[in-house]
């Protein structure tokens, strides 16, 4: 193995170690999502009915000036009555005021109704609010956690960093450039071994010159189906030669 082919399997292996690191923060940062989620869920609660009972109590004011007028509109009535001369003026004044109290009656029925339902959603409250600072807390108990998980995960990287650093700056520009123009689309599949003269790539068998030229190790080589860097392990290099 030439000296350039070299110098990418070993940035290689390290760009894999960094990516590695990818699922297992992602794993961390789904903890905090779900309990910011959990936390989330119980505002939404709380607000919607605080919302119901907000509109309840408008409802109630309204209902109390509707039965504070019929009041006074039966007051009215009262003392109109002596005043009445004709029978149709009678029956008249006894309609409205049968129909204001029969409103009177109805306003208080859903004041007594609206009380009721603000109880029961006000119970619901105590107990939204309860959870909601239990899902608080969880979530503020969480987010020290994986502060201190991501923290160990930043302190086992940097090492890889300064090992990345290191190879970059020994490595020749154009090969480095080769390299990163290849992970743009391959990944950490930018550099693969070859078993059984097949790319561990695209799993495709290479042809012979091209193995016969990775075998010499003179040259960097590239998978002729794929366009990625091949490589020999150490002990199949052993074998061949």
């Amino acid at each position: 193995m030439n000296a350039y082919t070299k110098d990418l399997v070993n940035l290689s292996k390290i760009d894999r170690g960094l990516d590695s690191y990818t699922p297992q923060i992602n794993e961390i940062n789904k903890k905090v999502t779900a309990a910011e989620q959990k936390v989330q869920e119980f505002e939404q609660n709380k607000e919607a009915i605080a919302v119901d009972i907000e509109s309840n109590n408008d409802n109630i004011k309204s209902f109390e000036i509707q039965i504070q007028e019929l009041k006074d509109q039966l007051d009215s009535i009262k003392k109109k009555q002596p005043l009445v001369k004709t029978e149709k003026e009678v029956s008249s004044l006894s309609s409205e005021e049968h129909i204001a109290k029969e409103t009177l009656s109805y306003n208080n029925e859903e004041i007594e109704r609206l009380n009721k339902i603000n109880d029961v959603k006000k119970a619901e409250l105590e107990e939204i609010e309860s959870g909601l600072e239990a899902a608080t807390q969880e979530l503020e108990s969480v987010q020290n956690e994986v502060a201190q998980e991501l923290k160990s995960i930043e302190e086992q990287k940097s090492s890889l960093y300064e090992s990345r650093e290191k190879a970059i700056n020994e490595m020749d520009l154009k090969i480095l450039a080769f390299y990163e123009k290849i992970r743009k689309w391959a990944g950490n599949t930018a550099v693969v071994k070859v078993e059984n003269q097949a790319c561990y790539g695209c799993y495709m068998k290479i042809n012979d010159k091209a193995y016969s030229d990775l075998i010499k190790g003179e040259e960097i080589v590239t998978c002729p189906h794929c366009g990625r860097v091949l490589y020999l392990e150490q002990n199949s290099e052993s074998a061949e030669a």
